[in-house]
């Protein structure tokens, strides 16, 4: 499901890793054996398959890998672990991880598959941007999400910012008015090579959103 940010998170994790991985796209209107039978739970994607064994929901991925890959001794300046060591940081990344799943998330899908002008609609337009205000208190003056260096919630939370153009044109607000810190950080963050060669480009996003509104706005 090439437009799924949770697919997309763990393909940045992977790269920024250093990790090699083969890319199996699955089709959720026809799932594959294989899906079904690596996720026969949820049945959806992404699962990382490593040593034969399925690995199932993003954030459980991203944390997978954070440990199954540590950094190389001599390496470890330049790839840090995703996660902070410290157990407090780690908890507070988990509780925003969980934010964006389930607040921003849920936001954007309602913005996208409800009908334009609906009060329904409506609610979700300030919903979103109450969502994009709330992490862009989070941000803060920092470079990234843990501070100064790119970590677990910055993957988590960029596939997102592909999302800035359709957010902006189904919901008629700017997002950098909004939250300039937050637009600022999402550039920061293509400009590492991980990102910029995992993010889906806002054009296509932006048309996934229309056949989303096709699909659902107007029941």
């Amino acid at each position: 499901m090439w437009v799924s940010p949770f697919g997309q998170r763990c393909r940045i994790a992977l790269a920024e890793k250093g990790v090699e991985y083969e890319y199996s796209e699955q089709s959720l209107a026809d799932k594959s054996d294989l899906l079904l039978r690596s996720n026969p739970v949820h049945k959806k994607v992404p699962v990382l398959l490593h040593a034969g064994r399925p690995v199932c929901e993003s954030l459980v991925i991203l944390e997978y890998i954070d440990e199954t890959w540590p950094p190389e001794p001599e390496k470890k300046k330049e790839s840090p672990r995703l996660l902070p060591s410290d157990p407090y940081a780690r908890a507070r990344a988990r509780f925003w991880a969980d934010y964006v799943d389930k607040k921003l998330f849920d936001c954007q899908t309602r913005l996208w598959k409800l009908r334009a002008g609906d009060a329904a609609h409506e609610q979700a337009k300030r919903d979103m941007a109450e969502a994009l205000g709330t992490l862009e208190a989070e941000l803060g003056e920092g470079d990234y999400f843990g501070g100064e260096a790119f970590g677990y919630l910055d993957v988590v939370r960029v596939p997102f910012v592909a999302g800035f153009h359709a957010d902006e044109r189904l919901a008629g607000f700017a997002v950098a008015e909004i939250c300039p810190r937050l637009v600022a950080w999402g550039e920061r963050c293509k400009g590492r090579d991980s990102v910029a060669k995992t993010l889906t480009d806002p054009e296509k996003v932006y048309e996934f959103a229309l056949y989303l509104k096709a699909k659902f706005g107007a029941k």
